[in-house]
């Protein structure tokens, strides 16, 4: 392979060949048609079923995306806990929406959701805060997360400083630290299909109630 063949990757293909999505397959309601999604995916691959891309932007529109987990999901909406400081947290306090994206690797499946983003209650953040492992709490009690920061030494040594102040693992709940929910405007259900002509349907809020539309691939 020569140097400029390194990252040419146009002939590295694979077939779709799940099963077809019709119309008549879908809920009439985004919110139970995605839980029946997950349900099977859990099914499948529990490890990362919960896994999904985060995609934010900045008040000027610069984007960024990174992968973070679903903790819960109801009628109120989807949400995830982080660090109040990080760059996520920096552009939803500058610009408030966002868009998640669900990928089951086999399934053949793509979930996307874009909404409105607001903070949960402290009251949930702390409760949440307070039902992970020791070892988590202590990372995020630490870590001023997307900071620049001079060495692992450092996040370590921050992480043994707490561990002999609160030798009992009774660390306090952070401030910075607790949980968002992106509320639904829009979902897009992606079903893999063979030749690419991959099947495709939207929920779009339409005087208040959800449309649904097949889009081409």
């Amino acid at each position: 392979m020569s140097q400029s063949d390194q990252g040419d990757f146009k002939a590295l293909r694979r077939e779709y060949v799940a099963q077809p999505l019709s119309r008549s397959d879908l809920a009439a309601d985004p919110l139970q048609q995605f839980a029946d999604w997950m349900q099977t995916a859990t099914q499948y691959s529990p490890d990362d079923a919960t896994s999904m891309t985060l995609a934010t932007a900045s008040s000027s529109g610069m984007p960024s995306a990174r992968i973070v987990l679903l903790k819960h999901f109801d009628e109120d909406g989807f949400a995830w806990y982080t660090d109040y400081r990080s760059r996520k947290g920096q552009e939803l306090a500058e610009n408030p929406q966002a868009e998640l994206m669900f990928y089951w690797y086999g399934l053949e499946r793509q979930v996307r959701i874009q909404g409105r983003v607001e903070k949960l209650s402290p009251e949930q953040g702390k409760k949440y805060f307070n039902e992970r492992p020791v070892g988590s709490r202590l990372s995020a009690a630490a870590s001023h997360q997307s900071a620049v920061v001079e060495s692992r030494e450092t996040l370590e040594q921050a992480v043994k400083s707490l561990q002999e102040k609160y030798v009992d693992g009774d660390i306090p709940h952070p401030e910075f630290w607790g949980g968002y929910r992106l509320i639904p405007s829009h979902f897009e259900f992606w079903q893999g299909r063979e030749s690419r002509l991959h099947d495709r349907f939207t929920y779009s809020q339409v005087d208040g109630q959800w449309q649904i539309d097949r889009l081409s691939p």
